[in-house]
This record gives structure tokens, C-alpha cells and sequence, in this order.
């Protein structure tokens, strides 16, 4: 084993149709590659995004910049979460 400890940093977007809320077939796959690499003995730290999602489409239209970043950090919220139910 190369590694025994990983930091695997995804973007939100993976985990998207189209940009577009979550698609559960995409999940489920991310998840058995996660799992697959966790049954090697490799320690992995995971961290999803979520924030670009929200503001990456929506600057310029008179949104607060906190507003949109707080929305942003509940994507990610909800993206980690269904991963790990994936």
C-alpha cells in the first residue's frame, strides 16, 4: 500500500444531474468506489462541496453574498449526508 492515510476532496457537482439536484445513481457509484478503497485498509478522510452549486449561477443577481454562502454550506450539508446514506 502506497498510502495509508487519504484526503479524497470532491466537488458538489459530482453528485449532480445536470446540475441540478442530486442523482442517487451517481451517489450509490461514488460510494462503492469509497467503499472499495476503504476494504484496502486505507484510512480516507472525505470532504464534498456543495456551496458552487447555489452561487456559481445566481451572481449578479442581487442576492446577499452571506445569504448565498449560507445556502451554499447547507448544499454541502446535504450532499455529505447523502453520500453517506448512499
Amino acid at each position: 500500500m502506497k498510502y495509508r492515510r487519504v484526503l479524497l476532496k470532491l466537488s458538489g457537482e459530482f453528485l449532480t444531474s445536470n446540475g441540478f439536484g442530486i442523482e442517487p445513481e451517481a451517489t450509490r457509484a461514488l460510494a462503492k468506489e469509497i467503499k472499495a478503497a476503504y476494504e484496502t485498509g486505507v484510512q480516507l478522510a472525505i470532504v464534498i462541496g456543495g456551496g458552487n452549486l447555489w452561487r456559481g449561477p445566481r451572481q449578479g443577481v442581487g442576492m446577499d453574498r452571506a445569504t448565498a454562502d449560507y445556502i451554499g454550506m447547507l448544499a454541502t450539508i446535504m450532499h455529505a449526508l447523502a453520500l453517506q446514506d448512499a
